[in-house]
């Protein structure tokens, strides 16, 4: 197959895929993939597999194409094509939870300036960096990658960027407990959406409105949750978006969870777990885990409670999910408070704190720890976040938290 009809046949794969005929532009595809002759054209059915394949939550998948864009790319001698297979590695990483190897794929593409697609792809690089600090809770490096990625869309008037960074931006919130900065990101996406959105995918539509969904249901406004997770499960499933189906039954769950309507919330939880398991997200079966561990608590059987959090331990451990750790030092403590267990609780009492140490979770301002209940938070440039209140009370000069950490040994 030469140059002309690759290119026809990827074209044709594409309108296939763009009519929601996945499985028929799948094999389109893959034929493609067997006869072609050209590089080039084989580079670029790489990336539409590698696309198709993440939509559908099929990570293994996605990483096995992107190994082959790489070495596509090398045979091709253009740091373009190997700058672009690279991110594809790196979001194939970030996909199936392996931040740190999206990290460092991530940094291989920021070290390969000066690339005509450089200033296109930075942006991406930096978002996907982003997600990958969010998942290890390194929450200062996660918000200036997603202050960059920002900088970047703006600059070159990215809206589908911007988009995908402001969705990013309410799971940083969302996690931090500033839920109303939650709820402000995926409302300026879906903004977008509905400004410049005509010719996007209706995936940026569900991504912020499933946002919102969680925003919401964090803030107790569970009619608002509803709606806005129905109307992103629904494009989910019109298109077997496996990962965001996952992501709306776990929130549908949340929400049932928070309505204290247990026996509806289990079925939600078992559903999330069942595709969170077959796409490979650990992060999500963490979330899935607690909340069924809370499930159990409300209805006072602790035991099974404590089964589901040792599964999460195991996991959030395996994943380096330091966020996930300390909610389950949480969990415990109040499992084994009210159990009377004093040494237990006395051993989760200071792990819980140790977390919060690590990934400097406490305002350097008044001390208090931050993520514990709903804040207002506010960044300053070098990506430290206080209480907004402190800032508004003290004002400050510098970040006190920069200004101690260049007072310890080895930095004086």
């Amino acid at each position: 197959m030469g140059q002309d009809q690759t290119k026809q046949q990827v074209e044709k794969g594409l309108q296939l895929y763009q009519s929601n005929q996945t499985e028929k532009a799948l094999q389109v595809w893959m034929r493609v993939l067997e006869k072609t002759t050209d590089p080039t054209g084989r580079f670029r059915v790489l990336g539409c597999l590698i696309t198709a394949h993440s939509e559908m939550g099929r990570y293994k998948d996605m990483l096995k194409f992107a190994v082959m864009q790489i070495d596509t790319a090398r045979e091709l001698e253009d740091p373009d094509y190997l700058m672009e297979s690279y991110l594809n590695l790196a979001r194939s990483n970030e996909k199936l939870c392996e931040f740190q190897k999206t990290i460092s794929y991530c940094k291989t593409c920021q070290n390969m300036q000066g690339t005509t697609v450089s200033l296109q792809l930075n942006g991406q690089v930096s978002l996907s960096m982003g997600n990958a600090f969010l998942g290890l809770s390194i929450f200062q490096k996660a918000l200036e990658c997603f202050e960059k990625a920002l900088r970047y869309a703006h600059n070159n008037d990215d809206k589908m960027l911007e988009c995908r960074v402001c969705c990013s931006l309410g799971s940083f919130y969302t996690q931090i407990k500033d839920y109303e900065k939650a709820l402000f990101f995926p409302c300026k996406a879906a903004e977008l959406v509905n400004d410049y959105g005509k010719g996007w995918s209706l995936k940026y539509r569900a991504m912020s409105q499933y946002h919102m969904a969680v925003a919401y249901q964090k803030l107790g406004h569970l009619a608002d949750a509803m709606e806005c997770c129905e109307a992103s499960m629904k494009i989910a499933l019109q298109h077997g978006d496996r990962p965001l189906q996952a992501l709306c039954l776990l929130c549908f769950a949340d929400i049932h969870r928070s309505r204290a309507d247990i026996q509806t919330a289990f079925p939600r939880y078992d559903s999330s777990m069942s595709i969170m398991t077959e796409i490979g997200n650990r992060l999500g079966q963490i979330q899935v885990l607690l909340g069924v561990a809370k499930c159990w608590v409300i209805q006072k059987e602790l035991d099974k409670a404590l089964e589901g959090i040792e599964k999460a331990q195991e996991l959030a451990e395996g994943l380096g999910n330091k966020l996930g750790l300390l909610k389950i030092h949480c969990l415990y403590e109040r499992i084994y408070r009210t159990k009377g267990q004093q040494q237990g609780l006395r051993d989760h009492v200071v792990k819980f704190h140790e977390c919060v140490e690590e990934m400097e979770l406490y305002c350097g301002m008044c001390g208090e720890s931050i993520g514990e209940k709903n804040n207002q938070l506010q960044a300053l440039p070098c990506s430290h976040f206080f209480h907004l209140k402190c800032l508004q009370t003290n004002g400050t000069r510098g970040c006190p938290n920069c200004r101690r950490s260049s007072m310890k040994p080895g930095f004086v």
